[in-house]
């Protein structure tokens, strides 16, 4: 006969969509955290000590202080593309592999970077909000005048899927299309052959486009790789779109952007630190449109991420590397549960 081995734990950090956590009951023993806001730091800690897996939001800090307190931990699986709120050493070192969510959101975040875009261009907020208040009196030739976007250039930060799919979208609107990564400044990843598009310096982009697009991950590099700076080679009159990370832009570089008319607007789906506190001078400038990190909030969309993240947790209950591991070298360790 086999021996009674112990189920494993599996701590799930918020309530997902779809059905994908019945998959993982089938062979676990399942805590989901039944609130809106994420566990608190020692609610998640305590968790942390107890269990054999995570499935981790990007609000959970997954740093080398949780895993180290984590002696059973065996398995990470972020339910995002990105993993900065984990510390990839901490988790290799210990022989935690960390499972991600890419691909799938590709679509979803490359349509609301284009919203956003449109958006700020045709002040539909501005527009939305004048409507409310019972300010929309009459039709007027120069109300609410905006910035054309069919035949604009559109300058696109960081090539990867995300933003290759969002230059197919600007393509639909006739747009130049200039494109910036480590990669192209080095005169190398040339464009797709069905999108037409050009490699360019950062410096060259910002000076040439109508509308720049942010699309690279939060690295100690990229972190405010868009400072005042860089705003200030931008075109007058022009709009940032950031559907990236927060960080990456210096906001208050871009509230003195903003005030200044030196950017004619700006749309963004994450900002520094999320949510964006109340007294946000951002929250008081008219020309932005913000939306709560939505990039990926198609419900098609979160299911498929919700998959995938439990995939992961399963292939190391199997054994496996997940399919989906930010660091797929891991050594992964020993997979018998806790002690009963």
């Amino acid at each position: 006969m086999k021996p009674n081995v112990p189920r494993w734990k599996v701590f799930v950090t918020r309530a997902l969509p779809g059905d994908s956590i019945t998959r993982l009951l089938a062979r676990a023993e399942v805590e989901v955290w039944p609130r809106e806001m994420p566990p608190p730091r020692a609610e998640f800690m305590k968790r942390l000590r107890q269990v054999d897996a995570v499935l981790s939001m990007l609000s959970d800090a997954l740093d080398a202080a949780a895993i180290s307190a984590a002696p059973n931990l065996k398995v990470i699986s972020n339910y995002a593309v990105g993993f900065d709120n984990v510390d990839l050493d901490a988790a290799t070192r210990v022989g935690i592999p960390v499972g991600h969510t890419p691909g799938v959101l590709t679509d979803a975040t490359a349509d609301l970077a284009f919203a956003l875009l449109l958006a700020a261009a045709r002040r539909v907020a501005e527009g939305d909000r004048e409507v409310r208040a019972g300010k929309w009196r009459t039709w007027g030739p120069q109300t609410l005048l905006g910035a054309d976007v069919t035949g604009a250039t559109l300058g696109i930060v960081g090539w990867g899927q995300i933003g290759q799919a969002t230059a197919r979208r600007a393509a639909g609107f006739g747009m130049k299309i200039l494109y910036s990564n480590r990669r192209a400044r080095r005169g190398t990843g040339p464009a797709p052959s069905s999108i037409e598009a050009r490699a360019v310096s950062l410096d060259r982009l910002l000076a040439e486009s109508n509308f720049v697009s942010i699309h690279v991950p939060l690295t100690p590099n990229t972190r405010h790789m868009i400072g005042w700076a860089e705003l200030r080679r931008m075109k007058p009159g022009a709009i940032l779109i950031n559907t990236a990370r927060g960080p990456i832009v210096d906001q208050k570089a871009l509230v003195h952007a903003l005030r200044s008319g030196r950017l004619g607007g700006a749309g963004l789906d994450v900002t520094h630190p999320e949510p964006i506190r109340r007294g946000d001078p951002l929250l008081k400038l008219p020309n932005i449109v913000i939306t709560p990190h939505i990039g990926s909030a198609s419900r098609a969309t979160r299911e498929k991420m919700a998959a995938m993240a439990v995939d992961n947790i399963l292939a190391v209950m199997d054994g496996r590397v997940p399919q989906w591991c930010a660091n797929a070298g891991v050594k992964l360790r020993p997979r018998s549960p806790r002690p009963a």
